[in-house]
């Protein structure tokens, strides 16, 4: 774990953050998105992601898809090397104020059945698992949850 010299930083995504954020999903994720993929997010209005930044690196990022007054959580990654400072905390925390002020009301996910860490991190924030989507992840194969937090 790398020690936090500067504060983190969280901003709205940028078009310039996109080649950054494939090289961390490359190092994270065994099915990651591509540079093309986060460029599309910046062409719709009903996507919000943002990123975290420390000292001009990005070391994370999280995003959703507005459905109506749902937000459907594509999106949470924090480098590896910078985990155990909250970084994922302030991302969801961020990302759930500035969709509530966009009406959102309800926010649904995904996480891999088998990744602990993240699921309590989603319990924190009052998400409970209300199903499971059979064979969802690949490399290797694992059901997914279906984790809600509703009003």
């Amino acid at each position: 774990m790398i020690q936090l010299e500067t504060a983190v930083v969280i901003r709205p995504l940028e078009k310039e953050d996109v080649r950054a954020l494939a090289c961390l999903e490359q190092e994270i994720f065994t099915v990651p998105w591509t540079e093309q993929m986060f460029a599309d997010l910046l062409s719709h209005d009903y996507n919000l992601y943002l990123v975290a930044e420390t000292e001009g690196k990005i070391i994370g990022c999280a995003g959703l898809t507005m459905l109506g007054e749902e937000g459907d959580i594509d999106k949470v990654m924090v480098d590896e090397h910078f985990r155990g400072h909250g970084i994922a905390v302030l991302l969801l925390q961020n990302l759930m104020n500035r969709a509530g002020s966009r009406g959102i009301t309800s926010f649904t996910l995904e996480v891999r059945e088998s990744n602990h860490p993240a699921i309590r991190l989603y319990e924190r924030f009052g998400f409970r698992s209300e199903g499971v989507r059979p064979k969802f992840y690949e490399k290797p194969t694992e059901d997914a949850l279906i984790m809600w937090l509703r009003p």
